[in-house]
């Protein structure tokens, strides 16, 4: 493949990338709406059910997850400058924060689940509809975030692999280069999670 090619083939994975996330952004972008209709008609009990919250889980995966942006971008950098350990260091630092990430968030739905506060359960109808509304969109806007977080540490484990083999390398980084973009993504989307769960006032 001559370097026109190359660049132009480059182009087209990156331009791939992006129209993928343009079509996460509407996919959470949907489940943002539902969120602020139903914060508007339920405030009260939206507030009340967000006391509830484990604010200092949250605020820890928020510094997780945020690290761990840094972490795949220096990964990224360090490919670029031909340092293939240190991306390879990095990307293995993303993968482990992420895990983290998971187990915290495994603990805190385990904790509400102990205490009956799970879809459909009679303790959570027993609060009333603007409480139930509150922690089913818990359950499955985190659920689905969490998913998204387990996808990208998946891929980035086979970026780590690519990366010991040689498949990527100084001039040839744009898989990983896009994986970083995905997991900014699901650190963006985090970000707006975190006031809206945790931060309610």
């Amino acid at each position: 493949m001559n370097d026109a090619a190359e660049h132009i083939d480059l182009e087209g994975k990156t331009m791939g990338m992006w129209f993928f996330l343009f079509t996460e952004i509407l996919f959470f972008g949907g489940m943002f709406l539902l969120y602020a209709a139903y914060r508007f008609k339920y405030a009260a009990a939206f507030h009340a059910a967000a006391a509830e919250e484990n604010l200092v889980l949250g605020t820890v995966n928020t510094a997780i997850l945020l690290t761990s942006s840094l972490a795949i971008a220096l990964a990224i950098w360090a490919i670029r400058a031909g340092k293939t350990t240190r991306s390879i260091a990095l990307q293995a630092a993303t993968v482990l924060m992420g895990v983290v990430f998971l187990i915290i968030k495994y603990v805190e739905w385990s904790g509400k689940i102990i205490q009956g506060i799970y879809p459909d359960s009679p303790a959570l109808l027993a609060l009333g509809p603007g409480q139930t509304m509150f922690f089913g969109l818990y359950y499955m806007m985190t659920g689905l975030h969490g998913l998204h977080v387990l996808v990208g540490c998946i891929v980035i484990c086979f970026m780590i692999y690519f990366t010991r083999r040689g498949v990527i390398d100084q001039t040839r980084a744009v898989r990983l280069a896009n994986t970083g973009l995905y997991w900014h993504f699901v650190d963006i989307v985090w970000i707006f999670l975190y006031p809206l769960f945790y931060l309610v006032t």
